[in-house]
């Protein structure tokens, strides 16, 4: 039983057994949940981008609504890009979307400068638009969260085919639906919304292996 001390046990713990937790988790593709859509489809923000330069197609997006209120949004915004932005910065098609109507480019631009005086701002991207495209675009989203005054706190992750995705088993919502990740709790930021945009990563990282797999088999077999 000398086998056993204390010390292997420690280092067992530490080390092997997380890794035998991990090579277990990654032998197959579907091990793991896939993030629930909530929302189908939702129009593209191409649709009230009047530069057409943004997209959601082929893009994890974050999208946020600013409102007129940018300077009391301003906290959550900071929070936004500590806590997931600078995470989730050099991953692949990862961008954040702030839209906001017009009339409030002057606080959006002391934002923008705020930002960028610590931040590498090339994922960030804000969006002009009427009041109108803001509150047609935000219905698209068919959530239980209130839009006020054009704003809201809450954040919404949207996937590479443009539908929302959240959570349908959330246990701090009394139907289980989570639509949108608050911005001023640092513990949803921190388990939730960082967590599922890495279970969104790893679904699409799951079906190009699949799909790279099938090519193989079927190259083999003479297809």
């Amino acid at each position: 039983m000398k086998f056993f001390t204390k010390k292997r046990i420690v280092l067992f713990l530490l080390f092997i057994f997380p890794l035998l937790l991990f090579l277990i988790l990654s032998t197959g593709t579907n091990n793991f949940t896939k993030l629930p859509v909530l929302t189908k489809n939702i129009v593209d923000i191409s649709e009230i981008d009047s530069t057409k330069q943004t997209t959601f197609k082929n893009h994890i997006s974050i999208v946020s609504f600013l409102g007129d209120k940018t300077t009391s949004m301003q906290p959550g915004i900071l929070a936004l890009n500590e806590k997931i932005y600078k995470t989730f910065l050099d991953y692949k098609q990862f961008q954040i979307i702030a839209i906001y109507p017009k009339g409030n480019e002057k606080n959006v631009a002391q934002l923008k400068d705020k930002l960028a005086s610590f931040t590498d701002m090339k994922n960030w991207v804000f969006v002009e638009t009427s009041e109108a495209e803001v509150a047609g675009f935000y219905d698209a989203f068919a959530t239980n969260i209130p839009l006020n005054d054009l704003a809201t706190d809450h954040v919404f992750l949207i996937d590479r085919a443009g539908s929302l995705r959240g959570r349908t088993a959330d246990e701090d919502n009394p139907d289980g639906k989570l639509y949108g990740y608050s911005m001023n709790s640092v513990s949803v930021l921190n388990s939730k919304l960082k967590d599922d945009i890495k279970v969104l990563y790893y679904e699409y990282y799951a079906a190009f292996k699949e799909k790279n797999k099938n090519k193989a088999n079927r190259k083999e077999v003479g297809l």
